[in-house]
């Protein structure tokens, strides 16, 4: 059923002309003054949504069938797509929600021939190089299944629907991600008195749709200055200046190869982890958050399988195995290779969107330029997770491939620094360093492997998600921390 298809694509080149900000009602992340970083107005609770996309209405003249979209089994009475219709995360949170159901990208940007690139994209200051992106032509129309954009349609067996309510039960909700904003913005306002120029990030799981009730908060605080500021020295002064805020407590300076603040929010469990200029952080979120929204089926099979992970305690590079980062790649990966893909590669294929290079502040703005896309796939939730599974057991080449999402396929091993002796090869989409390179030691290798060919050979056999994840038990634990 998952036949693959790895052939590497060439790369277009960047190619992207200024593109001026807008300003955005809620999350301003591409802000022009300093107060605006990531804020938004909470005129209602309920309408808050974790970041607006808008993309300009399609060329075509073609009008699209006026079928209502299904989520969660009620039906929208409005068919143009509304921020203020907007309650909580649905389970068909697309980029485009008011064309995804329709289009269908049949056309491929130009090529161009490729440039001279970095190996490094967290930079400090400024990132100036290339200020925004331009926009593409929206696709041909085609005919594809009306309701291609519910979840519903790909959780018509009994894996699948597990795999539904357990996703319904443990996504994100936008009560959750309110509170780590009020958090942030309050910190923003601390920070503005030791460095004018700072800008507080939310990045990671809580803003790329792929977290879960119980996700701790990244932040990224962005100092501009002409000298690269000691990341060390500024989170200590921040240690000291957060000791005497009255809604946060233990406080942390870890010293990691990143090193963090880590602190939580005062009477909850709510944790955050406060680094310093490493926006290739910022980069990846809106990254994984196109890919997130891309397909239906991308964040319920990413949460599952995280918690499959997490259960079996392969989830966890702080002792040496994956990082959730790295299974989301991994993910990402299979979906992208199938011979019917589930995903594109939208660096290959929208370079400008994603440029490594381009301005932080107009990061966001990148995905808002890329055409919906809808894959032929029809394959349910239960086969993806299959194929997930039987593709790491049966069929990867842990000790030859790199896998590579920026360029959907692998690639082979050299004997570079990055990859030669390392037992897992997971490329970073903008820094293309090793995201794997946790899992340093054999044992806790075999371990990973066994596990993806034990969890597949037994989901295989019984079709039921509760032979390889407890779903109550972990359900009641999500719900028990918030």
């Amino acid at each position: 059923m998952f036949q693959r298809d790895a052939t590497p694509r060439r790369r277009p080149a960047f190619n992207n002309p200024y593109l001026s900000a807008q300003v955005l009602p809620y999350y301003n992340y591409n802000h022009r003054c300093l107060e605006g970083a990531n804020s938004y107005h909470v005129r209602d609770k309920e309408r808050l949504p974790p970041y607006v996309w808008k993309p300009k209405p399609p060329t075509s003249t073609v009008v699209p069938p006026q079928t209502p979209i299904i989520t969660n089994g009620r039906k929208r009475q409005n068919n143009d797509y509304s921020t203020h219709a907007v309650k909580r995360q649905r389970l068909d949170s697309s980029p485009h929600p008011s064309l995804a159901s329709t289009y269908i990208r049949t056309t491929q940007p130009p090529h161009y021939p490729n440039p001279a690139e970095s190996s490094r994209s967290s930079l400090v200051g400024p990132d100036h190089f290339f200020p925004g992106p331009p926009s593409y032509p929206h696709p041909q129309v085609v005919s594809v299944p009306e309701s291609s954009n519910s979840l519903q349609l790909y959780a018509k067996d009994k894996l699948s629907s597990q795999m539904v309510e357990l996703f319904e039960a443990c996504q994100q909700q936008s009560s959750d991600l309110e509170r780590k904003e009020v958090l942030r913005s309050q910190l923003q306002q601390e920070i503005l008195q030791f460095y004018a120029v700072a800008r507080l990030y939310l990045t990671g799981s809580s803003m790329n749709g792929l977290g879960c009730r119980s996700s701790d908060a990244d932040l990224c605080l962005v100092i501009t200055a002409n000298k690269r500021p000691d990341p060390i020295s500024v989170l200590s002064r921040l240690k000291r200046a957060f000791g005497s805020l009255s809604y946060i407590e233990r406080i942390q300076l870890i010293r990691a190869k990143v090193p963090i603040l880590r602190f939580r929010k005062k009477g909850s469990d709510l944790e955050f982890d406060l680094n310093i200029n490493n926006t290739v952080g910022i980069r990846n979120t809106f990254l994984l958050r196109s890919y997130a929204h891309a397909d239906v089926r991308v964040r319920p099979l990413i949460l599952v399988i995280k918690k499959w992970a997490r259960h079996h305690q392969i989830n966890d590079a702080s002792k040496g195995t994956l990082s959730s980062y790295t299974l989301v790649l991994m993910v990402l990966h299979f979906l992208q290779t199938l011979k019917e893909p589930v995903l594109p590669s939208l660096q290959r294929d929208y370079p400008d969107c994603f440029n490594p290079f381009m301005n932080i502040d107009m990061v966001p703005e990148g995905p808002k330029h890329v055409p919906p896309y809808i894959s032929r796939n029809q394959s349910s939730l239960g086969e993806l997770l299959l194929g997930f599974l039987r593709y790491y057991a049966t069929q990867f080449s842990w000790d030859k491939q790199v896998i590579s999402v920026r360029e959907a396929a692998t690639f082979p091993r050299t004997n570079s620094h990055e990859w030669k002796n390392k037992f897992i090869c997971v490329e970073e989409p903008f820094e293309r360093n090793n995201v794997a390179r946790a899992v340093h030691e054999k044992l806790k290798f075999e371990i990973i492997k066994a596990q993806f060919a034990e969890s597949c050979r037994i989901l295989h056999a019984r079709k039921d998600l509760n032979s390889i994840l407890p779903v109550r038990t972990v359900i009641a634990k999500e719900l028990s921390r918030r």
